[in-house]
């Protein structure tokens, strides 16, 4: 694919007034060939095998963007699902490996490094079970290391076993780092469908179908498509639409070069760009404004729903005539602490939870930074957990739940971790008991579309 000087040129416009960055450049490292009977000597193949590839990450990604003039907000590592390799692991096992990726993150200079995860989607092996059983003390005793879990999908259904072992993780991982507004929880995500080739964290893992090591690239610029509805003024909906899909058409060229150039410049390959509208909690880079630039009065609005679909089909529509390596996840997030327009939907009592789990049906990638009281039974958290994973199935799409039951805070309050984390208000969550179906266990079948052979 050939980029003409121009289009280089109007990209650093983009970059310079309308909030528009890559975020991330995420290097994928397989992990399948560091496994030892000693937990020491696997620990140190995992430090040696990511310092040997990631060590000139950083430097690399920096160089590219001083010579285009295109900020790379984050520069990330992610890794095999750790079950998989290590699978013999004990609990404490696996807490020495995050405590192993968490140094190695540091020594390359990134501030996340992605893949403590499993897929249990059907079911689980002992070690499996012991990952997930170690997940809250990992992330409590690390800075760095960021987990996920996939419990269903539309070819096996929802393991609701899994859902409920991952609903209980986050309670205690909640209570573990209650000190910094549990933000162990804000690195912690449960999939249905999970991706392979996803370059966002915290849900980011390298597939075990990638190569060796690869190069992923995450886009932004909710505030350039912002700007840009604002620029088009009162014209219909299909033009709208042809509007969003004009720019996110270049915000996708952008991306891929950058992406490529990182690859080459670390001599690996390059894997796909995920074309996914990422907002920050900075004025102007919200998806909450950009559904009001549309013409709803809030997020929230009747109608809401439908202009995130609008929004999300245009992205990936325009993504796709961009480039050949679309992956990913690939829409408009709408997490809630990183947006600016969705807290003040949340603070002005016209954002639900309710209407936004019905968001998620159209839009990446689910329920997403919320926070909820710290006093949420458990069996609550695993029933808006299964909810989540049902439209995930039944849709046959990703969708993942990021839930934050903030230890000692109730409806009202916030948590506020600055930076890209942002801040969320403590949301309301029914006090309708769920328990009696989440206790009763099992695996919910896998749906009729899933029968596709």
């Amino acid at each position: 694919m050939q980029y003409e000087f121009e289009e280089i040129l109007e990209t650093i416009r983009m970059t310079e007034i309308e909030h528009f960055d890559i975020r991330t450049v995420t290097m994928g490292i397989s992990l399948r060939d560091c496994s030892d009977r000693n937990i020491k000597v696997t620990c140190q193949k995992i430090y040696d095998k990511i310092i040997r590839y990631g060590k000139n990450h950083v430097k690399y990604a920096k160089e590219i963007e001083a010579q285009y003039g295109i900020s790379i907000a984050n520069k990330r590592v992610s890794v095999t699902p750790i079950s998989i390799p290590f699978d013999s692991c004990k609990e404490e096992e696996f807490v020495e490996i995050a405590r192993t990726l968490d140094k190695a993150a540091a020594d390359i200079g990134i501030d996340y490094i992605a893949g403590y995860s499993a897929l249990v989607q059907k079911g689980m092996t002992n070690g499996e079970r012991e990952l997930i059983n170690s997940i809250p003390l990992a992330l409590a005793s690390t800075k760095r290391v960021c987990s996920s879990v996939n419990v269903a999908s539309t070819k096996t259904g929802i393991n609701i076993d899994a859902v409920r072992l991952m609903a209980e993780a986050i309670k205690k991982t909640a209570e573990l780092t209650k000190d910094h507004d549990s933000i162990g929880c804000a690195k912690l995500v449960v999939f249905a469908n999970a991706v392979e080739d996803n370059p966002f964290v915290a849900g980011a893992f390298h597939g075990v179908s990638e190569p060796e090591v690869v190069l992923n690239v995450g886009i932004s610029g909710p505030g350039v498509v912002l700007d840009a509805i604002r620029e088009a003024g009162r014209v219909d909906l299909q033009q709208l639409a042809e509007v969003i899909k004009k720019t996110i058409f270049k915000i996708t060229r952008a991306g891929e070069l950058i992406g490529r150039k990182v690859a080459e410049k670390n001599g690996i390959p390059f894997g796909i760009v995920d074309i996914s509208l990422a907002p920050t909690p900075a004025e102007g880079d919200s998806i909450g404004d950009i559904l009001k630039a549309m013409g709803l009065e809030d997020v929230g609005a009747p109608g809401t729903t439908a202009a995130l679909a609008m929004l999300n089909d245009a992205v990936k529509k325009a993504g796709l005539m961009a480039s050949s390596s679309v992956g990913g996840l690939s829409g408009a997030f709408i997490p809630v602490s990183e947006d600016m327009g969705m807290i003040r939907a949340v603070q002005n009592g016209n954002l639900t939870l309710e209407k936004l789990e019905a968001m998620t049906a159209v839009c990446s990638v689910g329920l997403d930074m919320i926070a909820i009281p710290g006093d949420t039974p458990v069996e609550t958290i695993a029933g808006i957990i299964a909810d989540e994973s049902a439209i995930g199935v039944i849709n046959d799409k990703t969708t993942a739940v990021r839930i934050i039951p903030a230890f000692g805070k109730v409806v009202g309050d916030f948590v506020d971790y600055g930076g890209l984390l942002g801040k969320a208000p403590v949301m309301e969550v029914k006090k309708l008991c769920s328990s009696g179906f989440i206790n009763r266990g099992g695996r919910i079948p896998a749906p009729m579309r899933s029968l596709t052979n």
